[in-house]
């Protein structure tokens, strides 16, 4: 579906035609509405039978199961709310007629940005619904790259913008490097074994290490193979120690930008992880167990002296990686199911918050914004630009609240169920050194969400009472569906305890669906 869809918008922006008669919103709409499509083709396969066992496509380098077509799901619909923070304005908004504007003066663009953001958004995807899928060494190896592509160009989307570039560029030459670890291990499994398909791969291990007393260079070639593939991933997802990319590239990308980096590429790397997982691996489990300590403590620390507000989530995404590791090296039914419970937490409260951040960013810098003509502009980048916004724009800085507030574990908020939940799963394993880490982390980590709620309500001046009679006609700034989104999002984090059962009894059939199948 999305392949056709690309495929179709393709020699559509091709005809020139057709190109001039389009509104560069109407790609973002048509991509949001492709993304819903495909998530409702993928939620409508469940009622094949045949499906719960899996059903191999391209001579077995794609295993599609009700699991992934699951995942799926969550990826779809998490990539159409992600197009909705593309300010969408009315015909007769102002930044409408801007957007011309730049179209006019920069003849050397072919497409808007937001052409090119959708266009690109929607390739990344495809990759992340690939890679989710794979059970080859190789598929998985071309999904990572067409999901990682699409992020290297998302990076670099403003090209007039040195930041932008920068970010873009350092993200491209550290992903190329994991892709290298991950393609040197591929390589070094298929020298010992001459085996790329996973489920022959874990046959293979399972017979190897039947007789710990009698292991060969077979085995020691495919566990150092393996290793390097998951150091390859964790690079990917910015676990510690391979975290210094992350806030770098996160603080320079436009905002519209980072939203995508810190959610889609982890949903999706992190499923494969669970998958590939082995348990008989015991230096496997050492990896993931140092990962996930460093990650914590690393991502707490480092972040109480962050004075930018992108690089002070990216130590936040950090430390929550922190803890779904820690789920992943458990690998029990009840870690399993708090680790997609997390995913899934970490996704809606993620998204809430740039959301958020991008609508106070169109309010705050709308001056700028209409001046300018570019959406680079708008960004927040300093704590201290948030100060007194509840005095200006106070329903976005109570949802930040309860978005901070959930990152941080206070209850009864939905963030607080994901970290109780990994960490029940990990003392009731015996991992209580960890435990007793994560919960000094958590608590921690509390003091540099508390400092930016403490700027958005204490800190109120006087700039922020002028900006508050500029901003009167906020309205035509953010999107009618933006602050649907938003509302939508905060009442889902804020009133789960309420009405808890459909995500939790979801979560617990698919951790016993993965469960089963192994």
């Amino acid at each position: 579906m999305i392949f056709i869809s690309l495929l179709i918008l393709i020699v559509a922006i091709a005809t020139p035609s057709i190109r001039i008669n389009l509104s560069p919103n109407l790609f973002i709409r048509l991509s949001a509405i492709i993304f819903i499509y495909a998530g409702g083709i993928s939620f409508n396969t469940f009622y094949i039978h045949s499906i719960e066992s899996g059903v191999g496509i391209y001579s077995g380098l794609y295993q599609v199961t009700a699991i992934s077509q699951l995942i799926d799901m969550l990826i779809y619909l998490t990539g159409s709310l992600i197009l909705t923070a593309w300010p969408i304005f009315n015909k007769n908004s102002t930044l409408e007629i801007n957007y011309e504007t730049v179209n006019k003066t920069n003849e050397d663009r072919i497409m808007n940005p937001c052409t090119e953001y959708s266009l690109i958004v929607m390739f990344s995807t495809l990759g992340a619904s690939l890679l989710i899928s794979s059970a080859d060494l190789i598929s998985l190896y071309l999904s990572i790259e067409l999901q990682s592509f699409g992020v290297y160009i998302l990076s670099t989307l403003y090209r007039d913008s040195e930041s932008a570039t920068s970010a873009g560029l350092k993200y491209f030459l550290l992903g190329g490097l994991s892709s290298c670890l991950i393609l040197l291990g591929i390589a070094l499994i298929y020298s010992y074994s001459a085996i790329t398909n996973f489920e022959s791969l874990y046959t293979l291990i399972s017979v190897l290490y039947s007789d710990f007393n009698n292991l060969s260079d077979i085995s020691t070639g495919i566990v150092y193979g393996l290793l390097l593939i998951l150091i390859g991933l964790l690079f990917k997802i910015a676990a510690a120690p391979l975290h210094n990319w992350a806030p770098d590239v996160y603080d320079n990308s436009p905002t519209i930008v980072t939203i995508w980096l810190t959610i889609m590429p982890k949903i999706s790397i992190l499923f494969l992880i669970l998958e590939i997982i082995n348990d008989k691996i015991i230096e496997i489990k050492y990896l993931f167990l140092i990962s996930a300590l460093l990650s914590i403590i690393l991502g707490t620390i480092v972040g109480l002296s962050q004075i930018k507000i992108k690089r002070l989530l990216a130590y936040s995404t950090i430390s929550h990686i922190g803890f779904m590791l820690l789920a992943l090296v458990i690998n029990t039914i009840q870690s399993t199911e708090a680790f997609i419970f997390y995913i899934i937490q970490y996704t809606l409260t993620n998204l809430n918050t740039f959301l958020i951040l991008l609508a106070l960013g169109y309010t705050i810098n709308r001056k700028i914004l209409l001046k300018n003509n570019n959406l680079i502009n708008s960004d927040i980048t300093l704590i201290s630009q948030l100060k007194g916004q509840f005095f200006n724009n106070p329903l976005l800085s109570i949802s930040l609240s309860i978005c901070l507030f959930s990152m941080a574990g206070v209850p009864p908020l939905l963030g607080f169920f994901s970290k109780y939940f990994v960490l029940y799963s990990a003392i009731f394993s015996g991992y209580y050194l960890l435990s007793i880490i994560a919960i000094l982390g958590s608590v921690i980590s509390a003091s540099y969400y508390l400092k930016i709620i403490k700027i958005l309500y204490t800190e109120d001046t006087k700039e922020s009472n002028i900006d508050k009679v500029d901003n009167v006609n906020e309205e035509s700034v953010i999107s009618n569906l933006h602050s649907f989104l938003i509302a939508s999002l905060t009442l889902l984090i804020l009133l789960f305890l309420f009405k808890p059962t459909l995500i939790l009894n979801s979560v617990q059939l698919l951790s016993l669906s993965i469960f089963n199948d192994c």
